[in-house]
């Protein structure tokens, strides 16, 4: 299983360090990871930017589903994410926690919460799930 410190280096030169998302992390079904606010990452309307709380959900289930594919997968391709919003936050750090639902040998789904850490507040809940890849026989 590769740790948090691969996955920051995997994720460097990609829209994850771009983005300055952090993972601290990586465990069996879980992954936590962080977002240091900065004014790259706000909408025009000054609040955090959805994009950027989906993107950090996003990566951190995605990287937990790389961690745990099952024996003879190659990959997997995200084929349905949701968001609800709860919050936004203005500075700060962004947390989240990706936590694994279900660990099928074809799909996998992973359920995140982005929190606000200096206020403690839910800024969004985040589904996903991934159907796993394998390679032609």
């Amino acid at each position: 299983m590769p740790n948090a410190s691969q996955f920051n280096q995997r994720g460097a030169s990609h829209l994850p360090g771009h983005l300055g998302i952090v993972i601290t992390h990586v465990g069996a079904k879980q992954v936590r990871a962080e977002l240091p606010i900065r004014q790259a990452l706000m909408a025009s309307n000054g609040y955090l930017h959805a994009g950027s709380v989906v993107t950090l959900a996003d990566t951190s289930a995605g990287y937990g589903c790389a961690a745990s594919l099952p024996a003879g997968a190659t990959g997997f391709t995200t084929v349905e994410l949701k968001s609800n919003h709860l919050g936004t936050a203005l500075d700060g750090t962004v947390e989240c926690v990706a936590t694994a639902v279900h660990l099928g040998r074809t799909t996998q789904v992973w359920d995140a919460v982005v929190s606000h850490r200096e206020s403690g507040k839910t800024i969004a809940l985040f589904r996903c799930t991934q159907m796993i890849l394998y390679g032609k026989a």
